[in-house]
């Protein structure tokens, strides 16, 4: 069984293959400046066919999706026109997100229209989190309406729960996992359950993210609008587009270039800093008060693997909840490792594990094939 994982963005298409009989990794790839989704999705199958992963489309048993949000729709599902109608009426709440992989996943049903495309919402992960944690204090119109916390990152969440399972043995384990790359989020999960995620309604909210404001209170909106002319559509633009570590820093969504610019006393650099480190021990506190302690704190995606200054930052000053990071494990980590960063005499671990999402789209997708009658 080969198994396809599409991963979309706005402008870039990155792939994966796997043989599911055993979980073998038989391609990747994949490009950024896309315009034309439909020439990279030729480019990588002519990829993988010259490379000999995959001889013969034929043998593509279906193409897996991490799709972020439908309208009542959060687990694994076939994606259907139903389910892309569904996921078009979440437009508002992810323009940066859904519109993309609708036109990515229509592009694979001209090329493959025999081939299974299913999706694994990023919602999915949340689904049986404590109700009291994914709900607003809305009128109860608004919450029948879909305004509610949602979650998102689940597959990455759910891999890095399901890996410090197995690397630390047991079953119910209390974990804290810190998704940090161009989008953002700490989750918590205990055993098999996940308890809450910073993100809520929209990939907008929770942390700073590279582009993207995060947490805003709404009445900012109507501020804006009302005392300085600003266009709802100029708003939403600029949450998406000119927020996050961009807006705050004035130098760049990249973390790499913010931290030279603060090395170099650039104030507002250090100021972009300070904010995303605090928002982060915001949510790590939450969940510590939630989960009644923990078991272990991750680290992980491009700046939790990659920065260890982010790391020292997040984790200075906890001793007095046991909580202790070891500076040369730190210092020493190297990206594509799973290490635990801690010292031995840890009241939690600290560690960082690359994260695998498309294999837990690949599972899925698996699972629901093998379902079907």
């Amino acid at each position: 069984m080969k198994i396809l994982i599409a991963n979309i963005g706005s402008t870039s298409f990155k792939y994966r293959l796997f043989d599911m009989t055993t979980e073998a990794q038989l391609a990747k790839g994949g490009y950024e400046r896309v315009t034309d989704y439909g020439d990279a999705i030729d480019k990588s199958l002519a990829e993988m066919k010259a490379s000999g992963a995959l001889p013969r489309l034929e043998d593509l048993t279906a193409v897996g999706f991490k799709t972020v949000l439908a309208k009542g729709i959060y687990g694994c599902a076939e994606l259907t026109e139903d389910v892309l109608r569904a996921m078009e009426q979440m437009n508002d709440v992810a323009p940066s997100h859904n519109p993309p992989y609708i036109a990515g996943i229509r592009k694979f049903r001209e090329k493959l229209p025999r081939t299974p495309l299913v999706g694994l919402f990023e919602t999915a992960w949340w689904m049986n989190a404590p109700e009291a944690a994914m709900r607003y204090a809305v009128p109860e119109q608004w919450a029948e309406w879909g305004v509610r916390r949602y979650g998102f990152h689940g597959a990455s969440h759910r891999y890095i729960a399901e890996r410090v399972h197995q690397l630390l043995g047991g079953t119910d384990l209390k974990i804290i996992s810190c998704y940090l790359g161009g989008s953002n989020s700490v989750g918590a999960t205990h055993g098999t359950r996940g308890v809450g995620n910073s993100l809520g309604m929209s990939p907008q909210s929770g942390l700073p993210h590279n582009n993207r404001v995060g947490d805003l209170d709404s009445f900012a909106i109507p501020f804006l609008m009302k005392q300085h002319g600003l266009t709802l559509d100029q708003i939403v633009r600029a949450m998406n587009k000119e927020g996050g570590m961009l807006g705050l820093s004035g130098v760049s969504n990249d973390m790499r270039d913010i931290q030279e610019a603060a090395a170099k006393g650039n104030a507002r650099a250090q100021l972009a800093l300070e904010v995303f480190v605090h928002s982060i021990r915001h949510w790590i506190g939450a969940y510590l008060f939630q989960l009644n302690g923990a078991d272990a704190i991750v680290f992980t995606a491009g700046i939790g693997e990659n920065q260890k200054e982010i790391r020292e930052m997040v984790c200075a000053g906890l001793d007095w909840f046991g909580i202790r990071l070891d500076p040369q494990k730190n210092n020493a980590y190297q990206r594509g490792q799973e290490a635990v960063i801690s010292t031995t005499d840890s009241r939690v671990k600290i560690m960082v594990v690359p994260t695998n999402e498309e294999i837990v789209v690949a599972r899925e997708v698996k699972k629901l094939l093998e379902s079907k009658p």
